[in-house]
């Protein structure tokens, strides 16, 4: 044997012991521990947020009939494009063919670079905006345990105004804090807690809503939603089309399910454990919006605020209102960071191929808890993340059109478009076969869904403005 060949046999030596570690996986990374407890705490965490807590208004501008088939047909759509996308995470075999690690790298690698770009500014837009909306989520639950309190000292007597910058500040805070977790691995615990919250929320809203319901002694409501004569048609108009933006964003979160399905352990594949814990938090999570917007319309009707929580629907008891703003903020902590770690690993794996000195990390050691690795750049970086978000929350502070922005946004490319082409290409569907002709006309519909809430959200962005100064909106 020459010594290059001894070279060669002792590197594949050394590979094959390396893989076969019980600390690496099959692409020689840490073992990854994820299972379909975890993976479903991570798309609660990223599913069941704030946008729940709209749906009530949503429903109240389609009415009982086309709210709920609405809400019916946004769980499939988004339930049957994310198994098909679970089965891009790797190409080829699904069982040992190559990783890809983010949903960007899954489109360059399926579909080449053009959809490649074209996703990256779409996906990172998306997932930036989604965590302005948090920051304003949170800073309105924020104040509403504060007007709460207010509302139960005063009487009702106090208009109780306050302004939302020092809260959304607040939150900018703690998410500096939160955002030097390194990477979605380490962060599984804080999505189990933020799954949690969301329960805890979502259910004492539905009970309070089901108390109302109670105290009228019937259900409010209509067929046909908010009547023309307490709007205009063009309100009417603008309302069905943001409301169905907010419906969107209440399912949204393909634009990480790549990143979700790469914390999962294997055997078996990432694809089946993925598909399963999918099905398991569709499934949870449409209930859930169907009793909390259902139930939330039946106690208010037509005047179902925009928030159910925040809105002031509810004033007592006051200390179990403060207790679900208080869940609120917390699951929005990791929500917020549940949406923003795709976005850090990102920019992150550029600057570091660019300039690799910046990787340089500096242990410290804190009492009571393991070493802490700093990165100067990590830190900075991230810092003006976070920075930057809280400047653009301040300056458009607009809950319900945010969400239906964003929702309408990232609706169709993220969670229609790329997977259903994706899997086309991957599974080499033939061309005008009926599959083909089924999923195309499934991603066409999706689009003009996609657009008319984005014409909405946007329209109701521009009335806003009109009545608003930028930093100075209070409550």
């Amino acid at each position: 044997m020459t010594m290059e060949e001894k070279e060669e046999h002792s590197t594949e030596a050394a590979v094959t012991s390396h893989n076969d570690s019980k600390l690496f996986d099959d692409d020689d990374r840490v073992k990854r521990t994820g299972t379909v407890w975890t993976t479903s705490s991570h798309i609660i965490t990223a599913v069941v947020g704030s946008g729940v807590l709209s749906l009530a208004w949503a429903i109240a501008q389609l009415g009982w009939i086309i709210g709920l088939s609405v809400m019916v047909f946004f769980s499939l759509i988004t339930w049957y494009t994310s198994s098909l996308l679970s089965e891009c995470y790797r190409t080829g075999d699904p069982h040992f063919g190559k990783r890809n690690y983010t949903f960007m790298e899954a489109v360059h690698t399926i579909l080449g670079g053009f959809y490649d770009t074209l996703c990256g500014i779409v996906q990172y837009s998306n997932l930036y905006g989604t965590a302005v909306g948090y920051t304003i989520g949170a800073s309105i639950s924020m104040m509403a345990i504060k007007r709460s309190n207010c509302f139960h000292s005063s009487g009702g007597k106090d208009g109780c105004r306050i302004s939302s910058n020092p809260y959304m500040i607040s939150f900018g805070v703690i998410q500096i804090f939160f955002s030097q977790i390194p990477d979605f691995h380490e962060m599984w615990w804080l999505s189990i807690v933020a799954a949690i919250m969301s329960f805890t929320y979502s259910l004492i809203g539905l009970g309070l809503a089901i108390a109302k319901v109670a105290e009228n002694g019937s259900f409010k409501g209509s067929i046909t939603g908010v009547s023309i004569g307490t709007v205009t048609e063009a309100q009417k108009v603008w309302g069905v089309f943001q409301s169905l933006g907010n419906i969107a964003f209440a399912y949204s979160y393909s634009q990480i399910l790549i990143e979700i399905q790469d914390t999962i352990k294997s055997p078996p594949s990432e694809m089946k454990t993925m598909k399963q814990a999918t099905k398991i938090s569709i499934g949870v999570t449409t209930i859930f919006y169907m009793l909390c917007g259902g139930m939330g319309y039946a106690a208010f009707g037509d005047l179902s605020p925009g928030n159910l929580l925040t809105g002031f629907g509810f004033y007592n008891p006051y200390w179990l209102i403060d207790i679900a703003n208080a869940a609120l903020i917390i699951h929005l902590v990791g929500a917020y960071q549940v949406y923003a770690q795709p976005l850090f690993a990102f920019v992150e794996k550029i600057m570091i191929k660019r300039w690799p000195k910046i990787k340089k990390e500096y242990k410290l050691t804190i009492p009571g808890f393991r070493p802490y690795h700093l990165n100067l750049f990590r830190l900075i970086w991230r810092t003006i993340f976070v920075i930057t978000t809280t400047f653009i929350s301040m300056l458009i502070p607009f809950f319900n059109d945010v969400l239906g922005l964003i929702g309408a946004a990232g609706f169709w490319p993220l969670t229609v478009y790329f997977p259903v082409e994706m899997y086309i290409k991957q599974k080499k569907i033939t061309k005008w076969s009926y599959k083909w002709i089924s999923m195309q006309t499934l991603s066409v519909i999706c689009f003009v869904v996609s657009v008319v809430a984005f014409v909405g959200s946007v329209s109701s962005i521009v009335v806003d403005l009109k009545k608003y100064k930028p930093f100075t909106t209070d409550y």
